[in-house]
């Protein structure tokens, strides 16, 4: 085989190494396409080289044909010892889940670069030391002038030998910005901020000064804690403070927050000196993903807020916020009969009360109590013994019962939705009138306004006028069953013998429950 035809094949074979990589990196590993660049940048000039080579030999200019055979055989190692590194290192060993640092591979490329040179020259009888002595007397001159930029080169390669810094690692800096680090390079680390920001921090710097590496313990990554303050008046004791708190934030998960280790609240301090009638307390709760901080922050803030509402705690003013208020017979009447009238009206939504009268309705109003949901709070358990009916006022809300997927099977029951309710709607009917427990979980979907209606307001009112029992039972029914239908997936016929039933079994229920 002749010469020319060996450095044809050659080519070829190196032309297909190049494409089956390609290929293989466009399609497993995406992000590793950078390194695409110099195997096909090493390739052309491999080929310039080959195409130079015999031209020049075709010119009759020997030397200069000599030369850039030489540069094409150092060219064509260049071009290998590419393909192989990139196989290697962005394919199979990611295969098998080894990363190996950026700069790590290019050293280990580099080193190639110079044995294959060094074997290719010695190969042709010249003698690699005299230009691996001109090497270092080049890097000792340009290691004296370039001594920040080697500085800090070698910085990044000690970032990344030693894996004490990671890309996605979130890190604090030493003046205080966080960041996630997208890229540790050769000169600089890249770091991207919550608000859109990059900041490019020189590696020397890095190695030089100390870096919170945030939610990460013993190289494993863990949740992060984060903290959220509010304040109390004195006039509430803290152990009551902290149990609503704990109860509101824990009742339900919140997005982004982890629920190993669950979040907790603690007294943190009387206001010092005494300036101000509050106590300073904090939630404090771990979070997966610190890229969504603020917006978790906020979730739980809302916890608390709608938690400390229905308990009927206020959070703290300062002391030295002056508020007016004047307080007359007058004024106090006004505000009874305007919240009278918001109760009436929630209650006229109600279709189980439409046959009361106005005097009846108004018993039911006088004895309701407001109260609020945050979005992914449960308002009621599955489970649960409370003799609570709620008027839905503003929201909405979704009912979610438990079931065994297999009937009477070892696996957990899973949620199943049964329905959706928005404003104006009413649940709980079964606790108030029966005393049953609750039969499914009613989760609010976005922020919820009720109105709750205890069983003592309702016994006045239900004592008053017995018969009132048979057409409650009825409408009771009714509603019961068209949940049962949808749980259990009942047809037209099953509804009416079921509802017959449940008919008779509510009313003995209400019966019951209130000695009528």
């Amino acid at each position: 085989m002749t010469p020319h035809l060996t450095e044809l094949l050659w080519g070829c074979g190196l032309l297909l190494g190049v494409v089956i990589t390609a290929a293989l990196v466009n399609r497993l590993r995406p992000g590793h396409r950078p390194r695409l660049r110099r195997l096909v940048i090493l390739f052309v000039l491999y080929v310039f080289a080959f195409g130079g080579g015999y031209a020049f030999e075709a010119a009759d200019l020997g030397t200069w044909a000599t030369d850039a055979f030489i540069a094409m055989e150092i060219l064509r190692a260049f071009t290998l010892v590419s393909v192989t590194a990139t196989l290697v290192f962005s394919v199979v060993l990611p295969s098998t889940g080894v990363m190996l640092p950026m700069i790590a591979s290019d050293l280990l490329v580099g080193l190639g670069y110079v044995a294959s040179a060094l074997g290719i020259l010695a190969h042709h009888g010249l003698d690699p030391t005299g230009a691996l002595v001109s090497g270092a007397v080049i890097s000792a001159v340009l290691a004296i002038s370039l001594q920040s930029t080697l500085g800090n080169i070698l910085g990044g390669v000690a970032l990344q030998l030693d894996g004490s810094i990671h890309e996605g690692d979130w890190i604090q800096l030493e003046n205080g910005k966080q960041g996630r680090v997208r890229a540790v390079r050769w000169r600089h680390t890249i770091v991207e901020t919550r608000d859109w920001s990059t900041i490019v921090v020189p590696n020397a710097q890095l190695l030089a000064t100390n870096i919170t590496i945030l939610g990460k313990r013993d190289g494993v990554t863990v949740p992060q804690r984060m903290w959220v303050w509010f304040n109390v008046d004195f006039r509430f004791a803290p152990s009551r403070v902290v149990a609503v708190v704990t109860d509101a934030i824990n009742a339900a998960p919140i997005d982004n927050v982890a629920s190993d280790p669950k979040p907790n609240v603690v007294c943190m301090d009387f206001t010092k000196e005494m300036r101000e009638s509050f106590a300073t307390y904090a939630v404090r709760y771990w979070i997966n993903d610190l890229a969504s901080d603020d917006p978790t922050n906020s979730r739980v803030r809302a916890r608390i807020y709608t938690g400390l509402r229905r308990a009927g705690i206020p959070l703290a003013v300062p002391a030295h916020t002056a508020l007016v208020e004047i307080h007359d017979e007058s004024r106090r009447v006004r505000r009874l009969e305007r919240e009278s009238t918001e109760h009436l009206a929630a209650l006229k939504t109600v279709h189980l009360f439409q046959s009361l009268t106005q005097d009846e309705l108004r018993t039911l109003a006088d004895g309701m109590s407001h109260v609020v949901h945050t979005a992914g709070e449960i308002i009621t358990r599955q489970g649960a013994v409370a003799h609570w009916l709620y008027v839905m006022t503003s929201g909405k809300a979704e009912i979610r019962t438990l079931v065994d997927p297999d009937g009477a099977g070892p696996k957990p029951a899973v949620p199943l939705v049964v329905a959706q309710i928005q404003a104006p709607d009413f649940f709980g009917e079964m606790g108030l009138m029966t005393g049953e427990p609750r039969s499914a979980d009613v989760i609010a979907l976005t922020d919820v306004d009720c109105f709750r209606l205890g069983k003592e307001t309702f016994e006045r009112v239900l004592l008053a006028r017995p018969d009132m029992a048979e057409e409650l039972s009825k409408k009771l029914a009714e509603r019961r069953v068209e949940l049962i239908a949808v749980r259990d997936g009942l047809d037209a016929a099953a509804m009416r013998a079921r509802e017959k039933t449940e008919r008779e079994w509510i009313l003995g229920g209400i019966k019951s429950f209130f000695g009528l």
